[in-house]
C-alpha cells in the first residue's frame, strides 16, 4: 500500500494498470503496422496524443468495470467478460471523441485492431498477474499482536485467501491477561521476546489488536521494532488501509481526533462544487433521451394523469432537510400508512419502477437537487428525517455522516450490496465513514467511474 492524494492505493493494481496502459500504447502502434501490411499504404502514423487517448480511454473503461478493485471475486473467465466490455466501452468513447476532434482520427481499422490487440495482451498480463499477486513470496507478511475480541474482528473478516491480497497474515500474538477467541491454530505462543519472533519470521508489519493497552503494553519492544524499519500500525488504520472502511464497532474518539482527513477547507469544497455541476450538467446531456422514455413508460403504465416524479424529504448536510427528487418507481400513495424501508423485491414496485431502480434511472432527477446545491455527485446516500432518530440511537456515530453533502453515488453502494435493515445501515455507514474522512476530488472521480459497473450490473443501492 501507499498513499496517494490521501488515498490508499495497493502497489500492485498500480504496477498492473501501468503496465497495461503502456501495453494499449504499444498495440497501437502495432495496429497501425499491421494496417499499413495489409492495405499496401504508406504513412499509417498514429499522432502521439491519439494514441494516448486510446490508452486513456482503455484504462478508465477498465476502472469502470472494477478491474482495477481487490475486492473483485470473479474467475478468470468473468475477468475475460470484464475486459470484453472495456474495450467495447473504449472504442465507443473514442469514436465519439474521433466524430468532434477529426484530425485525432486513427481509422476504424487501426482502432479494430488495436482493441482486438489490447484485449489479447491484458488478458494475458490478468492471467500471469491472478497467480503471481497470490504469491505468499510476495506479500506483506504481517502479525496481529493480541487474539482477543478486537484481534477476532480481523479473523473474522479476512479468513478467506482471497481477502489477504497483498499481505499475508503469519498469527495472532497471546497476550498475557487476555482471553483468547482466534482458533489455537492461529495463536502464536511466544517463547521469547516479540522483538525475537518479528526477526525471525521476517515480519514487515505488526497490527496492534490488544483490548486493553493499559495492561501488558510491550511499548519497548514495538519501538525497538518501529525503530529498525518494521510498520507498526493500529487496527483500526488497518481496516480503514486494507477493507475501504471505518469499523464502528472498535471505533473511539481518539482514534479520529489523531487521525488524518476530515479535509473541509476552502479550495476543497469549491473544487467538489465545480466537480459537482460539471459531472451533473455532462450526465443530464447524456441521459436526457433515458429521462424522457422514462416518463413516458411511467404515463403509459400508469395512465396519461400519472405522476412520473416525486418528492421526499431527506437528511443533507449538517442535518438540515430538503426535498429530493426521484422517478416514481412505486404505485401512488405507497406510504399512505407511513414511512417504511424499502425492500428488496418490494411489492409496491411497478414494473418500469423494477426496471429503472435495477439501473438506478430512477435517481437521475436527483442531478437537478445537486445543481441546486442541496447534494453532491458523490457522497452518503441521503436518510429519511423519520429514521434518522432511531438509527442515531442505535448506531454509534451516525451522525457523522452529514459531514458531507449527501451524493447521488457514493463509495457505500460500491462496496456494500442492498440492504435495508438496522444491519444494513450500519454497515454501510462504515463505508460512509471512510468517505467522509479521506474524500478529494481523486475518490469522487475513481467512485463516479466505478458506478459504471453497479448501473451495468444492476447491483447496489
Amino acid at each position: 500500500m501507499i498513499r496517494l492524494f490521501n488515498q490508499y492505493v495497493r502497489v500492485p493494481y498500480l504496477v498492473l494498470g501501468v503496465i497495461e496502459f503502456l501495453i494499449v500504447l504499444l498495440v497501437v502502434q502495432l495496429g497501425a503496422f499491421i494496417r499499413t501490411q495489409m492495405t499496401g499504404w504508406d504513412g499509417i502514423i498514429p499522432h502521439g496524443l491519439s494514441v494516448v487517448l486510446v490508452g486513456t480511454a482503455v484504462l478508465v473503461s477498465t476502472m469502470a468495470m472494477g478491474l482495477y478493485q481487490s475486492r473483485l471475486r470473479e474467475g478468470f473467465e468473468g475477468i475475460l467478460v470484464r475486459l470484453g466490455v472495456s474495450c467495447a466501452a473504449a472504442m465507443l468513447i473514442l469514436s465519439l471523441i474521433f466524430y468532434i476532434f477529426p484530425s485525432l482520427y486513427l481509422g476504424r481499422g487501426v482502432l479494430g485492431l488495436a482493441m482486438l490487440l489490447s484485449f489479447a495482451g491484458m488478458a494475458s498480463v490478468r492471467f500471469l498477474f491472478l497467480r503471481v499477486v497470490d504469491e505468499k513470496v510476495l506479500k506483506r507478511r504481517v502479525l496481529v499482536l493480541g487474539a482477543g475480541k478486537r484481534a477476532a474482528n480481523i479473523y473474522k473478516r479476512i479468513r478467506r485467501k482471497a481477502d489477504q491480497r497483498g499481505y499475508y497474515i503469519l498469527g495472532y500474538v497471546h497476550v498475557h491477561g487476555e482471553r483468547d477467541t482466534i482458533p489455537d491454530n492461529r495463536v502464536v505462543h511466544l517463547d521469547g521476546s516479540l522483538t525475537d519472533y518479528v526477526v525471525e519470521n521476517e515480519v514487515d508489519e505488526i497490527v496492534v489488536a490488544i483490548d486493553d493497552r493499559r495492561q501488558n503494553f510491550p511499548m519497548d519492544d514495538l519501538l525497538d521494532l518501529k525503530l529498525n524499519g518494521v510498520d507498526v500500525v493500529d487496527v483500526m488504520t488497518f481496516f480503514e488501509r486494507e477493507m475501504g472502511k471505518i469499523e464502528t464497532q472498535m471505533l473511539y474518539p481518539g482514534w479520529l481526533i489523531f487521525s488524518e482527513g476530515f479535509d473541509r477547507g476552502v479550495v476543497r469544497n469549491l473544487s467538489k462544487r465545480v466537480f459537482d455541476i460539471s459531472a451533473s450538467l455532462v450526465l443530464m446531456l447524456l441521459t436526457w433521451p433515458v429521462m424522457l422514455a422514462t416518463m413516458l413508460a411511467i404515463r403509459l403504465e400508469d395512465g396519461a394523469a400519472a405522476p412520473f416524479l416525486y418528492t421526499q424529504r431527506r437528511t443533507g448536510l449538517d442535518g438540515k432537510p430538503f426535498e429530493v427528487l426521484k422517478f416514481r418507481s412505486m404505485i401512488e400513495n405507497a406510504e399512505k400508512d407511513g414511512a417504511v424501508w424499502a425492500q428488496k423485491d418490494d411489492m409496491r414496485v411497478t414494473k418500469v419502477g423494477a426496471f429503472i431502480r435495477k439501473y438506478r434511472i430512477d435517481e437521475l432527477p436527483q442531478l437537478i437537487n445537486v445543481l441546486r446545491g442541496e447534494m453532491a455527485f458523490v457522497g452518503p446516500r441521503p436518510e429519511r428525517p423519520e429514521f434518522i432518530g432511531e438509527l442515531t440511537e442505535k448506531i454509534p456515530y451516525f451522525n457523522e455522516r452529514h459531514r458531507v453533502k449527501p451524493g447521488i453515488t457514493g463509495w457505500a453502494q460500491l462496496c456494500y450490496p442492498y440492504g435495508a435493515s438496522d444491519e444494513d445501515s450500519e454497515q454501510k455507514l462504515q463505508y460512509d465513514l471512510y468517505y467522509v474522512k479521506n474524500h478529494n476530488l481523486l475518490l469522487d472521480f475513481t467512485i463516479l467511474i466505478q458506478t459504471v459497473e453497479v448501473v451495468l450490473f444492476g447491483r447496489g443501492r
